[in-house]
């Protein structure tokens, strides 16, 4: 298990705690529509931490290519229609480009500077050079707002238990989902990322913030840089 990560509930949990039975349950968001309005149709997407294929199914039904990427075995058992890659993110390098590359789950706020700039050069190493990288931010009250509670329409309930600074600004998160039938919790490590921080991480691997896509700021198009 990866430091300060830890997941608990039935089934296999990944190195970073999450449980891959809860993954392949969850339903998806609103995730396929902003990336289809932002992106050409049939696009070819690189999803970067696909997990169990909440967002990718999504996407493949709306006609887009979707190469998926995770270092869960475990969980990528689960994608239908995409071709899928096991291993690091940050080791990624399939000598290609893609269209789009996705960097969601809240991924760029990976509580490790050093794992924050690896997985965004992964993003760099494969956005085509007219290409976009779309990243999904935490929102601006994610860590201060808590704890709460989200009731889905699926009928399981999502609660954001605590989030306790541990140093470096870093918090560690804890959060559980209670279904009927079974509760899985994970705590994971998040460093909360100013608008200008955030930015700023952008620049360092050679990408500049384009757009952003929602109203309140969680999803980002960033583009790359050309070279002087």
């Amino acid at each position: 298990m990866r430091e300060g990560h830890e997941g608990t509930g039935p089934g296999a949990i990944t190195p970073d705690g999450c449980a891959v039975e809860l993954y392949a349950r969850l339903p998806v968001g609103n995730e396929p529509d902003v990336v289809a309005a932002a992106v050409p149709a049939g696009a070819r997407i690189l999803e970067l931490g696909s997990g169990a294929g909440r967002v990718t199914h999504a996407l493949v039904e709306r006609g887009f290519a979707v190469t998926a990427v995770d270092e869960s075995a475990e969980m990528l058992e689960r994608v239908r229609g995409a071709r899928t890659i096991c291993g690091p993110i940050e080791d990624l390098d399939l000598g290609e480009s893609f269209d789009v590359v996705l960097l969601g789950s809240f991924l760029v706020h990976a509580g490790d500077p050093g794992v924050r700039r690896g997985l965004l050069r992964a993003c760099v190493r494969h956005v085509a050079a007219d290409g976009q990288v779309l990243i999904q931010r935490e929102g601006q009250d994610w860590h201060t707002d808590i704890p709460r509670e989200r009731v889905d329409p699926a009928g399981f309930t999502v609660r954001m238990l605590s989030a306790e600074p541990v140093g470096d600004g870093v918090n560690s998160v804890r959060a559980e989902y209670v279904f009927p039938d079974a509760v899985w919790t994970q705590t994971f490590r998040s460093r909360p990322l100013t608008k200008e921080q955030f930015e700023a991480a952008l620049e360092e691997v050679g990408l500049r913030a384009d757009e952003y896509l929602t109203e309140d700021g969680t999803w980002v198009r960033a583009v790359p840089v050309p070279a002087e």
